[in-house]
């Protein structure tokens, strides 16, 4: 039965998918900026509702732009929980633009690419990600860099704070996690490390009892003469006390 049911979701999730790709190529152009996030939001909200996950947001996400957020990164499924709670431009590792479906969906919602092994890149990134914020752009990073499973916290890389610090935006630190609505304890079933490939994760998902999102926002932070390293130090330890909240 869990089979039949995670098979039914899937075909559900896929036609989202492809009706999210047709609102890209064919209504985008005729909306608004504005338009475009809300139907974004809209749209991350309707997959995590097709998919049986329950969104549960604590705190309150900055309302307009120029701002950084930062959260820690378990899964595949982070953006499109963070884009239900408050649409935001991502920045992403550019391989996500070649992933079939969702690269399209992806760049349809204003994510920015960065070829994470390139200093070069980075260093272009942080340029972007400065200019966008001063543009009024919300830009969220994950600054573990890579994903966990959610139990401990990665250390954060700082190279991409310094961007919140040449716009004079301010940070949000923001916490992940995934519950077993049935047990209260921590779901792994949408983990996305190690060996996982995207479809095996994506599929233990779909098996999974019903899954409750928690995205936790805390309080904006402003550089207040503090270097990159020492934000990204203080920012760490914010996103680690909004996890165990």
């Amino acid at each position: 039965m869990s089979t039949l049911k995670a098979l039914w979701k899937l075909l559900r999730g896929l036609w989202h998918v492809l009706v999210g790709m047709w609102t890209i190529y064919v209504r985008f152009p005729q909306f608004s900026l504005e338009q475009r996030d809300m139907r974004v939001q809209a749209w991350a909200l309707q997959f995590l509702a097709l998919w049986d996950i329950h969104l549960k947001v604590l705190g309150r996400p900055v309302q307009n732009g120029p701002a950084l957020m930062v959260a820690n990164h378990i899964s595949w499924l982070d953006i499109s929980v963070i884009h239900a709670a408050r649409h935001c431009r991502f920045v992403s590792k550019s391989d996500i633009r070649d992933w079939p479906l969702l690269g399209t969906l992806a760049t349809g919602a204003g994510t920015l690419y960065i070829e994470r092994t390139s200093r070069k890149d980075a260093l272009r990134m942080v340029k972007d990600m400065a200019e966008a914020m001063k543009n009024g752009d919300v830009v969220a990073v994950f600054p573990e860099g890579t994903t966990s499973d959610g139990r401990d916290l990665l250390p954060f890389h700082a190279n991409l704070i310094q961007s919140a610090i040449l716009a004079e935006a301010p940070v949000q630190p923001m916490s992940l996690k995934f519950i077993d609505a049935r047990s209260g304890e921590p779901s792994f079933a949408p983990c996305y490390i190690g060996d996982d490939t995207l479809l095996g994760s994506i599929w233990r998902t779909l098996k999974a009892p019903k899954i409750i999102a928690v995205v936790h926002f805390g309080e904006l932070q402003q550089a207040q003469g503090r270097d990159r390293r020492a934000w990204a130090h203080d920012l760490h330890q914010s996103v680690a006390l909004l996890r165990e909240a």
